[in-house]
């Protein structure tokens, strides 16, 4: 059974691209193997992710998530039984939110800036698959 979990993060370090791209590679390394695909988006301190795959593979790899001394104030936003997968393409697909237009990121927040925190997960939902759509992704692995 395939299952969709999207989950909100602070980062509890400052963030630069080196820390963004041992997360990336971390991911890239061993989601194949646990049939996981998904998209990362970061702004700021804020990690936005959504994790595809089987129940218990999604489920103990959000788990470990939770305990990672990287993120802090983990929060499930979304979480959902599916037929199919909507990131199926990226083992980890990478979008920066600070290059995507403040327009955007206005459509489904009260200001050009996003807070995960403040907006419902149906909504962050609707904005990545947004980004998916427009091809504002900056980075990918298949």
């Amino acid at each position: 059974m395939l299952v969709r979990l999207l989950y909100v993060s602070r980062s509890a370090q400052p963030v630069s691209d080196e820390f963004i791209e041992a997360i990336l590679e971390q991911s890239r390394k061993h989601n194949p193997e646990l049939g996981i695909t998904g998209v990362l988006c970061q702004s700021g301190e804020f990690f936005l992710q959504v994790l595809e795959g089987g129940r218990a593979a999604v489920n103990l790899l959000y788990s470990q998530i939770v305990r990672d001394e990287r993120h802090r104030d983990v929060m499930v936003l979304h979480y959902e039984e599916v037929r199919e997968r909507r990131f199926a393409s990226w083992t980890m697909a990478q979008v920066n939110l600070a290059r995507v237009n403040p327009t955007t990121l206005l459509k489904y927040s009260e200001q050009p800036a996003l807070d995960p925190y403040a907006i419902p997960g149906a909504v962050s939902m609707a904005l990545l698959e947004e980004l998916v759509a427009t091809a504002q992704i900056i980075g990918r692995a298949t």
